[in-house]
């Protein structure tokens, strides 16, 4: 089968920008997803986050008056796993799961996910396993397990080792998700965003009326909560997402997973003035470490091509 698409992945300064807001926003969208969860099931909170981004970038399709692209049946096939792969599946078990574990956890999880994008991106993508990029993935996630520290690994008791399950399963699934959005037909990425998130909707949709029913009225703040994580984790995460896979590959969007966790202790030092912790700083230095090893060719690229 051909890759869609042949030439080696390029990263822009529009990416780096772009893997440094989907890291601020991701940062905080356990902690928002833990809100929501206080008024709201899981499969409610996923079908709503899901349902409003939807309805967001098709407004914005719209607006823009992007053209549909031809339901080819290869297309067809891409847009319906993605949307299974990248927003029903995993939401619906990252918000099952936080219900059994800490948000660090989930955190770590999602910083894992180089691990599984790597080999399947070397195999299924046009994207080669290097000896370097390795070495950047395993220092980058070294440092990811500094940052939330001892503990967060043990095995639970209770449903506590199943949801540990559900989040790393909520991993593998967006790496196989990342993997088909690169391999995916030409496609408008407002367009494939939004019709993937449709597919997601279509299908957690009837899954929360038949277990958790149709939801009632919540306090403001878990309601809040839910646009929030539609308009930003969801909606616009999602657009960034399929642009820099598109134009920079999976492997380089990635680079976004490690600073979930470095983003969540910074915000949580800033916004509700915690103590950032000493082993902030070294995980710092070993998440830019991991880094600049494993995109050290597009850095240079990018500062060579620098106004001096």
């Amino acid at each position: 089968m051909q890759n869609s698409t042949t030439s080696s992945p390029a990263p822009t300064a529009g990416n780096w920008a772009s893997i440094g807001v989907l890291g601020l926003i991701w940062g905080g969208t356990f902690m928002v997803v833990a809100v929501a969860l206080r008024g709201y099931g899981p499969l409610t909170v996923a079908c709503a986050r899901t349902t409003l981004g939807a309805l967001a970038l098709l407004g914005l399709r719209a607006a823009l008056q992007r053209p549909w692209p031809a339901l080819t049946p290869r297309l067809l096939k891409y847009l319906a796993l993605i949307g299974v792969l990248n927003t029903a599946l995993p939401f619906a078990l990252l918000s099952w799961g936080q219900q059994y574990v800490p948000s660090a956890f989930a955190g770590i999880s999602m910083a894992a996910l180089p691990l599984f994008v790597l080999p399947l991106a070397h195999v299924f993508s046009d994207e080669a396993l290097s000896t370097r990029r390795l070495i950047g993935v395993i220092v980058g996630f070294t440092g990811a397990l500094v940052l939330i520290g001892p503990g967060v690994l043990h095995i639970g008791s209770g449903w506590e080792p199943l949801g540990q399950l559900a989040c790393l399963a909520a991993a593998v699934s967006y790496a196989i998700a990342s993997i088909m959005t690169r391999r995916c037909p030409p496609i408008d990425p407002i367009v494939l965003a939004a019709l993937t998130l449709a597919v997601g909707s279509a299908v957690l949709i009837p899954a929360m009326l038949l277990v958790e029913g149709i939801p009632g009225r919540a306090a403001p703040l878990q309601m809040g909560a839910i646009v929030f994580l539609g308009l930003f984790p969801t909606a616009l995460a999602a657009l960034l997402r399929v642009t820099v896979i598109r134009s920079a590959g999976s492997v380089f969007m990635t680079l976004v997973n490690y600073q979930v966790p470095l983003w969540s202790v910074l915000c949580g030092a800033l916004i509700l003035s915690e103590t950032l912790p000493l082993r902030f700083f070294a995980a710092l230095a070993l998440i830019l470490c991991g880094l600049a090893i494993s995109q050290w060719a597009s850095l240079t690229r990018l500062w060579s091509r620098a106004p001096a």
